[in-house]
């Protein structure tokens, strides 16, 4: 390892801005051999070490005074593999990067989340995902991992190679080791068709279990203060591909989400009553439309202005009736929300700590505008959320910790057991999995 790779110290903030880390060194390795150096060195100077990618998690996940350990020169597609549809990456690459690479191959991931800005290691860590009746997070289409542990050791797992590491490693927080390589199932490219619609509140949550039976991908947002939500199905298509018109898809995307919407939460954090008014108004604003691409395309949107986010997946039957819940507490309650309310569901799925592990699930997020005070809106979500046996996102603000986890996931024991075998001194921990894991 040489002083190439080294920065000196400085401040780290994560995308929302709410979370800010001073690390002791801020090192960019070039290779696993540089890395597993960067955590010898560490660990004879009595550092901890934390990889941070692009800092889209809300909670302090990549925080550290230790070592912050960019992967900015750990990129790119390592192999593709047609005979067993594979693509493997290094773990600092840019999901948007992957979708491009692998779209170029004529391949593409069968699901994916809404933002494609993280890197694929934090994606996965956090266990970042989309809506799906049948198809599961982004975790959920690893099918190989390689991570440098605490000890310089480079360990490869699979489904058949170290299946308890792999069980917890494809969601492992950062706790486990350093992730620098990630082998993804791929398929073919294909076409989704994305029919996005006003709908009511009373019709969709009458609605939800035969809208989300019928389509592949479904999900919708509802404005609070308003009565009226914004419901998006994607369903695999033949084509041909048929985006959104430039000028429409500018209007719809740009202008409306983005940039109209940014005056209006900048209105609303500074006259607070104006928020039911301006709700009502952006509630109404988008129209129908349906249009048809290539897979990432249609998923994933741009998201520029800039918001703090609570979400927690519910078993999937109870969803609607925390949704009236929540619905019911905003209209009763002094509280002013600009950002709409986020649905989206899962199957189950059997990674150790993912949010779906062993149940169909419900995903609620709510999100309010960086700078407005979030704390007692979030504080009433999640008072609801709980009651449901919610479990909440791990790169998404939330306040539980290990006691409480400890009971909603059966394989909490597990993971903990490996994070002593693999880290017993405790390199990778911080504050966050202080909390999230214990001690």
């Amino acid at each position: 390892m040489t002083d190439t790779y080294a920065r000196t110290a400085n401040t780290w903030r994560n995308w929302a801005g709410n979370v800010t880390a001073r690390p002791a060194r801020v090192e960019s390795p070039a290779s696993v051999d540089e890395l597993a150096e960067v955590l010898r060195r560490a660990s004879e100077d009595g550092l901890t070490v934390k990889p941070v990618g692009t800092g889209h998690s809300f909670t302090a996940a990549a925080a550290t005074d230790g070592v912050l350990v960019r992967p900015d020169l750990l990129t790119g597609i390592r192999a593709v593999d047609r005979e067993a549809m594979t693509v493997t990456v290094e773990a600092g690459t840019p999901l948007k990067r992957l979708n491009t690479a692998l779209a170029r191959e004529g391949l593409s991931l069968t699901n994916m989340g809404d933002i494609m800005e993280q890197t694929v290691a934090g994606a996965t860590s956090t266990g970042t995902h989309g809506t799906g009746r049948d198809s599961a997070s982004v975790s959920a289409q690893i099918r190989a991992l390689e991570l440098v542990t605490a000890d310089g050791t480079v360990l490869r797992c699979s489904a058949d190679d170290r299946p308890d590491v792999f069980a917890a490693a494809r969601i492992g927080l950062g706790a486990l080791g350093v992730i620098t390589a990630v082998t993804f199932a791929v398929e073919p490219v294909f076409f989704l068709t994305a029919r996005e619609e006003p709908m009511p509140f009373d019709r969709v949550t009458s609605e939800f279990d035969q809208l989300v039976a019928e389509n592949e991908h479904f999900e919708f947002y509802w404005f609070p203060h308003t009565g009226n939500c914004n419901t998006k199905r994607n369903n695999r298509s033949a084509g041909p591909a048929a985006p959104p018109g430039r000028v429409a898809g500018w209007i719809e995307d740009e202008l409306l989400s983005n940039g109209v919407f940014q005056v209006a939460c900048s209105v609303g954090r500074a006259v607070p009553a104006a928020i039911p008014s301006i709700a009502r108004v952006s509630s109404r604003a988008l129209s129908a439309r349906t249009y048809t691409d290539i897979p990432y395309k249609v998923f994933t949107s741009p998201r520029r202005v800039r918001f703090v986010e609570m979400e927690y997946a519910l078993p999937r039957e109870a969803a609607v009736d925390a949704l009236r819940e929540l619905k019911a507490m905003v209209e009763r309650s002094p509280l002013r929300v600009s950002f709409p309310v986020e649905v989206r569901t899962a199957p189950a799925d059997d990674m150790t700590l993912s949010t779906a592990s062993g149940r169909d699930s419900a995903y609620i997020a709510v999100h309010l505008y960086r700078g407005t005070p979030h704390q007692a809106y979030f504080t009433a979500v999640e008072r609801i959320m709980t009651g449901y046996d919610g479990r909440p996102h791990w790169g998404k603000i939330h306040t539980r910790d290990s006691g409480y986890l400890a009971g909603a996931y059966p394989g909490f024991g597990e993971f903990t057991a490996l994070r002593d075998r693999l880290d017993p001194d405790r390199l990778f921990a911080n504050d966050y999995l202080r909390r999230v894991l214990g001690r």
